[in-house]
């Protein structure tokens, strides 16, 4: 069951490489649109040079007058400055300008617009946008220009167009990790209530047959201890009912429920493996759902027994923060990788050869979900252990002395 999460794992890491590939692909070719736009955009501003000279050459045919003021006058969408030698601006086209134009006399510039020109014309200094108009008798002009409006959309286009794309990947991503959760939860819910359910039959049976055990005088020590495996097997079946509806949750000590837990168990586990309970001093009352949560507890302790051959040690230790109580079973096992912490919750999830990958994911949902805490691998070392870790809020939160 492990290589389904590995797959995912390796799944989405294709997508999300898949995903960036196609972004660096649509900017490249963005990017080799807008060099070509530019390029064109140059020589426009070049035949506009051309036409400039032109116009200033006292020996250029009247004819071609005209003509070469309709080249200059076509240019509606390029913002063009043109200058002297001295850099006085002789010339401009295009520019948003702060102030509108005087309608009256439209070679007026006022000083708000000359300034403005001035800084843009400082900016374009530096800049290889310039074109040099060398004017018959030893003179010259200098022709700045920008970017088109089009030119300048077309540049962060591209860049718009990855960021919406990626948020709808991850839109997409997260929309069907949550459905995918949603739909696992209904299934193991429903796999829990079933269970429950078609254990209820063959435990009512039991429990006649056990009073009729007791009436024919079978032995009274060996009735009483099917009784207790009766009604060990009544408290799971009532466990796996009360998944996926909301449990009742009251206020218990949790030094008490841990103790009782590991009691229970203590009897259940190889003689080869020491399990030791050091609780904290003083009560740590919390709400909590007492059959629920001693249902998590034995979770943890199966798997701490499970990760061990077959001896070592296992240590429940409670404690407590300002707000929360904690519970941390470690044991001397084998050990998770750090990419397997949060996997092991998954549901499905196990490293051993039998088992459906259950416990510890019904255990997260019971911690977080009806006790609104937290469960997690605190610590693990491959071949020294693991340690995991659950904090409940307390009820009565204070300091710590």
């Amino acid at each position: 069951m492990a290589n389904i999460y590995d797959m995912r794992r390796y799944g989405t890491v294709v997508f999300l490489l898949i995903a960036v590939g196609l972004a660096v692909l649509f900017l490249c070719i963005s990017d080799n649109i807008v060099k070509k736009l530019a390029e064109q955009e140059r020589q426009r501003m070049e035949i506009w040079a051309d036409a400039t000279r032109e116009i200033a050459n006292p020996d250029a045919a009247s004819d071609n007058i005209d003509f070469l003021l309709s080249i200059i006058q076509s240019n509606r969408n390029i913002p063009v400055l043109l200058t002297d030698d001295e850099g006085n601006i002789l010339d401009q086209r295009n520019f948003d300008l702060p102030e509108p134009p005087d309608t009256l006399d439209p070679l007026y510039i006022s000083p708000v617009n000359q300034a403005f020109l001035n800084n843009r014309l400082n900016a374009l200094r530096n800049t290889s946008k310039k074109i040099v108009i060398d004017i018959p008798g030893g003179e010259s002009q200098y022709l700045y220009y920008e970017d088109s409006r089009l030119l300048r959309m077309l540049g962060y286009y591209p860049y718009i167009q990855v960021v919406v794309m990626l948020v709808f990947v991850v839109l997409v991503y997260f929309a069907v990790i949550s459905t995918k959760k949603a739909e696992q939860n209904k299934v193991w819910v429903g796999l829990t209530k079933e269970t429950a359910h078609q254990l209820g039959t063959p435990i009512s049976s039991l429990m006649a047959w056990m009073e009729l055990l007791e009436s024919l005088g079978v032995d009274a020590d060996m009735v009483k201890e099917m009784n207790k495996d009766v009604t060990r097997l009544s408290t799971i079946a009532s466990r796996f009912g009360k998944v996926g509806s909301k449990p009742t949750l009251e206020p218990a000590n949790l030094n008490t429920v841990v103790s009782d837990a590991a009691s229970y168990m203590s009897t259940r586990i190889s003689s080869r493996i020491h399990l030791t309970v050091d609780c904290c001093h003083g009560p740590l009352m919390v709400d909590l759902s007492d059959s629920l949560f001693q249902w998590v507890m034995e979770n943890l302790i199966k798997n701490a027994v499970d990760a061990m051959e077959a001896e070592g040690s296992i240590t429940v230790t409670t404690g407590r923060s300002d707000r929360n109580a904690w519970i941390e079973v470690a044991d001397t096992g084998k050990g998770l990788p750090r990419n397997r912490f949060k996997t092991i919750f998954n549901p499905g999830y196990t490293t051993k050869k039998r088992g459906w990958g259950l416990g510890l994911a019904l255990a997260r949902r019971i911690i977080e979900q009806y006790h609104h805490g937290r469960i997690y691998v605190a610590a693990s070392e491959l071949g020294r252990g693991t340690t995991f870790r659950i904090e409940l809020p307390l009820l009565f939160a204070s300091p710590v002395a």
